[in-house]
């Protein structure tokens, strides 16, 4: 059966899609790479569908993979049909008692159900679980600071312990595991953490190869709104040195994805989640999409592991990736990037 997608391309061209896998599937074949489940992929039903695709043909392949998720839409909604409002701070959403209660039955009881249900169509693979089950996730309670003052805001918590062993054996049995972003706090509240977060500090813990974070906007902008400053890779240093301009929603995502390379992840891309099977083209393909964030002092074009080479928008031919106005992009370009919709 042919996809109406493809149903365009002449044989070599398929040929040719199915040979630069090869690479990328040695590579990523019995490598734990943690996914951030957010954004248009989780509610559109055909991205999630899509989704749930890319998950089976990466364990299929080999390779290992962990779902992390958020539910800031099915959360929304359900506060809405609730008549509770919905209130953000500093790309946080507030969360008071009445809000974790719908926040915690939404995100394990229908948004990671789902997600396993799509995925179990195709084989008994994927397990749902929760920060809550058998210690995963242990946090404490953040605040949020707000143009330099610092703001309550509820049963919000910062991951401080991460125990795997369960995410492991879930693995070592060929499942995929799907993971709820509830913690409980060693105070004897529960927390709702952000996704964002979890997922780093899963990707941490695990030594994942990779973590891909998938959200509404193409990666991150030197020159927000101008189109063509996408930033095709960039080294923690120089994502660090945009944190001051981010927008909310953006904050958590690159904060995340900084510390999880910090911590020894080899790269973490921010990746369009609009885009079907954006997964597979950002792992499985020379191109990739999104924003590739690398450690200091790797080279930005090509490591011996072939895991960063890139023929993408924003380089030259030499592979040098370069900001709107073709200069070397250091991290010292202006940042404004897009405030995508926040999976808290």
């Amino acid at each position: 059966m042919v996809s109406s997608l493809t149903a365009a391309l002449t044989p070599e061209m398929r040929a040719h899609t199915l040979a630069e896998a090869l690479p990328w599937l040695t590579h990523y074949r019995d490598t734990i790479v943690v996914i951030k489940y957010g954004g248009n992929a989780m509610i559109d039903d055909d991205l999630k569908r899509a989704f749930a695709e890319d998950m089976v043909f990466l364990r299929t392949v080999g390779v290992k993979p962990v779902v992390v998720h958020g539910g800031g839409p099915q959360i929304n909604e359900m506060l809405s049909r609730l008549g509770l409002e919905g209130e953000f701070k500093g790309g946080y959403r507030v969360t008071t008692p009445e809000v974790m209660e719908v926040a915690r039955m939404v995100l394990f009881g229908k948004v990671g159900r789902e997600l396993v249900n799509l995925i179990n169509q195709f084989g008994p693979y994927a397990v749902g679980t929760s920060g809550e089950d058998a210690s995963l996730f242990t946090a404490r309670q953040r605040y949020a600071v707000v143009d330099g003052v610092q703001e309550d805001i509820g049963l919000v918590g910062d991951i401080v312990d991460v125990e795997p062993s369960t995410i492991v054996d879930l693995i070592q049995a060929g499942r995929i595991p799907v993971v709820s972003t509830i913690a409980p706090g060693n105070d004897g509240h529960v927390y709702n953490v952000n996704a964002d977060s979890a997922a780093a500090a899963l990707a941490q813990a695990l030594g994942a190869e990779r973590l891909l974070v998938l959200t509404n906007v193409e990666g991150l902008y030197t020159e927000w709104p101008d189109k063509e400053s996408l930033v095709s890779k960039i080294t923690i240093s120089g994502a660090r040195s945009v944190f001051p301009r981010l927008e909310s929603g953006m904050i958590p995502k690159i904060e995340s994805a900084v510390e999880a390379v910090d911590h020894g992840v080899k790269a973490a891309s921010i990746i369009d989640g609009r885009i079907a099977h954006s997964v597979l083209l950002e792992l499985l393909t020379s191109g990739g999409i999104g924003t590739m964030i690398i450690p200091d002092g790797e080279d930005p074009v090509v490591r011996a592991d072939h895991l960063i080479y890139r023929h993408s928008y924003g380089m030259d031919e030499e592979g040098i990736v370069y900001g709107a106005d073709r200069r070397p992009y250091t991290g010292d370009d202006k940042q404004k990037p897009a405030d995508p919709d926040s999976d808290q």
